[in-house]
């Protein structure tokens, strides 16, 4: 849901926004008969014909097919100064709060897709972006790769491991 350009599906010649994606997805679905159940599911049994599922309120559903989505979550570094910056200059959704770092410089850490599309976004946001990635090479989708390279403010740093999350506060002015 909060991905922005997808353009490695099928279907989407011009490649898609996630949101519409998911709306699309949804709605195809919807159109033949299914019933979508928003819902935390505590229980499942999936043995038989028609798999049983509880939710989290107790009810009970039963389906002859079941799609378990169980989401995504953001890979935190570990470190104990991570977590005393969260959400004080330290984030894991670019999307979500790119827009308080604007006109800053930034650092993304990782090398895959995900990585990636949070520096994209954030170099039309901030001057610099430093993207620090731990090996030679990035885990990223071809497309993606190409996509950060082009991008004159995004410097990607090779070999390079986060230790430490090192912050100065800033007064108000």
């Amino acid at each position: 849901m909060i991905t922005t350009d997808v353009e490695n599906y099928p279907g989407y010649p011009d490649g898609i926004l996630g949101p519409q994606m998911m709306e699309d997805f949804k709605n195809q679905a919807e159109r033949f008969g299914t019933e979508i159940i928003y819902q935390r599911i505590v229980k499942v049994e999936l043995e038989g014909a028609v798999k049983k599922i509880w939710a989290e309120d107790g009810t009970e559903h039963h389906a002859h097919s079941i799609i378990i989505s169980t989401g995504a979550s953001a890979k935190w570094l570990g470190l104990e100064s991570e977590k005393r910056l969260s959400n004080k200059g330290v984030s894991a959704c670019a999307v979500c709060d790119g827009f308080f770092y604007k006109g800053m410089d930034v650092a993304v850490v990782g090398g895959g897709d995900t990585a990636a599309e949070e520096a994209v976004y954030l170099s039309k946001l901030c001057p610099k972006v430093h993207m620090l990635v731990r090996r030679d090479e990035m885990r990223a989708s071809k497309i993606m790769q190409d996509r950060v390279l082009k991008q004159n403010n995004i410097e990607v740093h090779w070999n390079t491991e986060t230790q430490e999350i090192l912050a100065t506060m800033r007064s108000p002015a």
